[in-house]
């Protein structure tokens, strides 16, 4: 067998592994489920109104609120997401089953090969859920099969740049509980950015980080998409240069955790 092929089918068993683990163990994937929901519901039927008159457009209110804020949602609930594959990781790392794995005959890449796929996968089911109950509270997308199929491709490309990161973040700490803590700051940013208002509402210096953080240009992107509404080629080229930045460094900083002395 080729180590291509090695590798492969020994990534395909690993991500078995985590799906298997996923499903045995549903609670911490219905918490970050749940999470990006409430937040949903919250901003849509508490601050929506308010927010919502306050967007310019001119229909206004909550039923322009859920239009703007759905993309914003769906960038928390990513972040939400790079939690629960830190602890994960973390738990693999701390309780010797990754040791136990570096004495077996499998691909040194397919451990973490099988958390980002199994984590992306896990995500992206999230995300449909976050959808659809937005779609129940009012979300009405203008958005044709090319806009949908650009919009999945982008929110895919952005589940495995922070699954990538969080995957990294799971092995820095010697403890689950640090673990869990680490990607909390990603949660921020989709509130830091222009997730749940425009960022010309915000003072300047904010406004400053919330246009050049790496959630907005995103956000910005998506909500283009699905409202078939004008999409900024810089938006996008930065959309995709920080997803791609982030894998870089997200896997690279991976590679070298896992390949340190397990030891130090």
């Amino acid at each position: 067998m080729s180590t291509l092929a090695h590798t492969v089918g020994d990534s395909a068993t690993m991500l078995r592994r985590n799906l298997k683990h996923a499903v045995r163990y549903p609670s911490l994937t219905a918490v970050v489920i749940a999470l990006p929901v409430v937040f949903l519901l919250l901003f849509v039927y508490v601050f929506g109104g308010t927010l919502g008159n306050g967007l310019g457009g001119v229909a206004g209110g909550r039923s322009a609120y859920v239009d703007y804020v759905t993309p914003g949602i769906l960038l928390l609930a990513l972040a939400g997401a790079a939690q629960g594959t830190a602890i994960s990781v973390a738990m693999d790392m701390t309780e010797g089953i990754v040791a136990r794995f570096r004495t077996m005959s499998i691909a040194r890449a397919a451990v973490l090969t099988g958390h980002v796929v199994g984590a992306v996968t896990q995500t992206l089911i999230g995300l449909a859920v976050v959808v659809a109950v937005a779609l129940l509270v009012g979300f009405r997308p203008d958005a044709g099969p090319a806009q949908w199929l650009a919009a999945a491709g982008l929110l895919t490309l952005t589940a495995f740049a922070i699954t990538w990161l969080s995957v990294a973040l799971g092995m820095v700490p010697k403890s689950v509980e640090s673990a869990s803590n680490l990607p909390m700051p990603l949660m921020l940013l989709p509130f830091l950015g222009s997730g749940f208002v425009p960022t010309d509402s915000m003072p300047g210096w904010l406004a400053w980080f919330a246009e050049h953080q790496p959630f907005t240009p995103i956000m910005e992107t998506l909500r283009g998409l699905l409202l078939a509404g004008p999409v900024g080629g810089g938006d996008a080229l930065a959309a995709v240069a920080w997803c791609a930045g982030i894998s870089l460094v997200g896997y690279l900083w991976a590679r070298r955790l896992y390949d340190r002395d397990p030891s130090r």
